[in-house]
């Protein structure tokens, strides 16, 4: 496992740990409101809004908290939310990826320059390190719903690019065009994915020492616990004994 996935995974479980339900569920209505608020409000015509109501789904949030997002953005008096990509070099040289979701560009790009500098990395400019990575789609789905050769099978037939299968699940990759069509073949077989959403998976992963490692982890996190930060990609990997000291 590395990379995107690796990364994830870790992000993942720490997350289910520590962070606060609120906070995510808080961070979760945002991006439905937002997707609400920039396209229609029926998620089979607005693609971003049906990726932001699976990962809902997924992380359990309230139906009504759903719905009151959903709502919220079809008004007229929901706040402004802008999406601003930062892009950066962690410790060891990782190059990381941060999405945003802000009302203070200011404010968001202080925050995250101040966390990249603690932990010894650097903000860089926006397609400083973009191009090591693919923006591809990607539909995920737990273990359970088939083995890796049905599901492989099914995603090839239906347009996908790559599959990754593990006990963790399948994700199935697509070209950015072909996500919403490979999604609803793959959704017709095996019922409502995980998620569905663009996403950036790193061309090649680099390894980091130990001691890199905890420090790049560090700042991963922060990035993830700050309010207005949706995503974060890193193109690295992890030995075995950081893995297992971090409890992934």
């Amino acid at each position: 496992m590395a990379g995107h996935s690796q990364f994830k995974n870790i992000m993942h479980r720490k997350g289910r740990q520590d962070k606060a339900r609120s906070k995510l569920f808080s961070k979760l209505a945002r991006e439905i409101t937002t997707a609400a608020k920039l396209g229609l409000p029926d998620p089979a015509m607005n693609a971003r809004l049906r990726a932001a109501m699976l990962a809902a789904r997924a992380e359990n949030m309230p139906k009504d908290g759903i719905e009151r997002a959903i709502k919220k953005g079809s008004g007229n008096d929901s706040e402004n939310y802008e999406d601003m990509r930062y892009e950066g070099y962690g410790p060891g040289g990782v190059a990381v990826i941060v999405e945003t979701l802000t009302d203070n560009k200011n404010r968001t790009a202080g925050d995250v320059r101040a966390a990249f500098s603690k932990s010894g990395g650097n903000l860089a400019e926006t397609g400083a390190v973009s191009f090591m990575f693919d923006r591809v789609g990607v539909v995920e789905f737990d273990a359970k719903v088939a083995n890796a050769d049905q599901m492989f099978e099914a995603a090839i037939e239906a347009g996908a690019e790559d599959v990754a299968s593990s006990d963790d699940g399948h994700e199935i990759y697509t070209a950015m065009d072909a996500l919403r069509d490979v999604a609803k073949a793959l959704e017709a077989k095996f019922g409502e994915p995980r998620k569905a959403a663009l996403v950036w998976k790193p061309k090649n992963t680099m390894a980091v020492d130990d001691e890199k490692g905890e420090k790049l982890l560090g700042l991963l996190e922060v990035l993830n616990e700050h309010d207005d930060v949706q995503h974060v990609y890193a193109n690295f990997e992890v030995s075995d004994a950081l893995m297992s000291k971090v409890g992934a």
